[in-house]
């Protein structure tokens, strides 16, 4: 099921490019939010939704604009709320930046867990990951792929090609674990680039307590003069182990981590929960979200197309004796083989469609197609499962048309095809009428649908 916060809850501080003091409240929102920005600070408190499309700039952090509203350094945040496995939130704010706070995503976990995480009424959507995808941006080397797998896993791989930090891979085998494994990793950066990026005056909320930097240059007084001033330091220095001034690492690989860590952030901009292993080598905020940009399409498409993902090797819920026991169809009349799904709203059935069936001998005998109407009736038929299911005696009852609407064909069934009737009432059974949506898939594709109307009716007895 979907989660959000079991209440609000506020932190502050200042944004890491802006520099500017900023009050973050994180609130509950209903089923099918997802993640949305509030700008308290601005007229009519617009929103910027948590959304991939939405992505102007990915320079040293990702930055969304809608309407010439700007949300900035939003993954670390959106990582938090993926990490505490919430699926919708209103994060409000009176500037344009969440705070920086430590570099990471540690105290935005905690305070989640200040307030807790509570389950909603809705189910949960995912993009489950049938087949490799791929994105790779030649001019740096980046690369992200995912893979199929039941988890959302994350691999990471950087290398800068620097003695300092050499190379670092970081793992994350489960979603669950990120409280413990990704969450303290903080933001870094090389101390070339930091000279730059204080030139350019983008880190006014920088902090050698915030940021780690790792020194891969001669620290020349003239660079110390200007990180003093910077930082409002009385001195900087190097530590052994190739960092400015006196930060400890959380992790040895932290680097990998705090990309990881990015990585979750920005791939949530694709707006689903995602069942598949990630592996990225490289990666940056812009690989990130041109990745994201593809989940997006892909979870389109798959919604689009409304296939569900049914496990074939599963034990039914009824076999075709079991059928037979609901109802009075007999081969060859009886169109459905197997149920293998059922609830109070809803049933999944399953035909084998083979050269054998008797329909095949004189229609299209030389290009073998399954009937239309039978397609609708073998829906009909897993529709009934459905109604009688629900009473204590179907040998009693059965169910007759009444209505058919907004059927559609859109693909030829055809002998060796493997069809699954996915049947959902659209409002509840009201004095034995029945109001059903009906779909057919042949592997990840619609062959037929149709709106069903039926009356269940007691049978005459003798």
């Amino acid at each position: 099921m979907q989660k959000t916060l079991q209440e609000e809850v506020t932190l502050s501080g200042i944004g890491l490019h802006t520099g500017k003091e900023v009050k973050l409240t994180m609130k509950p929102a209903k089923e099918n939010t997802g993640f949305v920005f509030v700008r308290t600070d601005l007229e009519g408190h617009p929103q910027v939704e948590a959304d991939v499309n939405y992505v102007v700039a990915t320079e040293r952090g990702t930055t969304l604009e809608k309407l010439g509203v700007k949300i900035n350094t939003c993954e670390h945040l959106l990582a938090a709320l993926v990490g505490c496995d919430v699926d919708n939130a209103i994060l409000e704010m009176d500037a344009s930046e969440p705070p920086i706070l430590d570099g990471s995503s540690k105290f935005f976990v905690e305070a989640i867990e200040s307030v807790g995480v509570v389950k909603q009424n809705t189910a949960r959507e995912y993009l489950v990951v049938k087949e490799v995808l791929t994105y790779n941006d030649p001019t740096t080397g980046s690369e992200i792929t995912i893979i199929p797998s039941d988890t959302y896993e994350i691999t990471t791989m950087v290398d800068f090609g620097t003695k300092v930090l050499g190379t670092q891979n970081a793992t994350l085998k489960n979603i669950s674990e990120f409280k413990e494994e990704i969450s303290s990793a903080r933001t870094f950066s090389f101390l070339h680039e930091l000279e730059t990026l204080l030139d350019h005056g983008l880190i006014k909320g920088g902090d050698i307590s915030n940021a780690i930097v790792y020194v891969d240059k001669d620290l020349t007084p003239e660079t110390t003069e200007k990180l003093k001033k910077a930082f409002g330091k009385d001195n900087v220095s190097i530590r052994p182990n190739g960092i400015l001034d006196n930060l400890n690492l959380n992790y040895p690989n932290e680097a990998a981590r705090h990309k990881l860590l990015d990585v979750i952030g920005d791939l949530a901009l694709a707006g689903v929960k995602i069942k598949g292993k990630v592996i990225a080598n490289k990666p940056g905020h812009f690989v990130n979200t041109q990745f994201a940009k593809k989940l997006n399409r892909q979870w389109k498409l798959q919604k689009k197309k409304n296939v569900p993902d049914f496990d074939l090797t599963k034990e039914p819920v009824f076999d075709i004796n079991g059928i037979m026991k609901l109802m009075p169809h007999r081969p060859p009349f009886l169109l459905i083989d197997k149920i293998l799904e059922l609830s109070d709203s809803h049933v999944v059935g399953l035909k084998n469609v083979t050269m054998n069936e008797p329909f095949f001998v004189g229609h299209f005998p030389k290009e073998p197609v399954m009937p239309g109407v039978l397609q609708v009736e073998a829906l009909a038929q897993t529709g009934g499962i459905l109604v009688l299911a629900s009473v204590p005696d179907p040998e009693n009852y059965s169910t007759y048309f009444i209505k058919i609407d907004k059927v559609k064909f859109k693909r030829k069934v055809i002998p060796g095809d493997t069809l699954i009737f996915k049947i959902e009432l659209i409002e509840p059974i009201r004095r034995g009428i029945v109001h059903m949506q009906g779909y057919g898939y042949v592997g990840d594709t619609v062959a037929v649908e149709a709106e069903l109307m039926a009356q269940v009716a007691k049978n005459k007895v003798d």
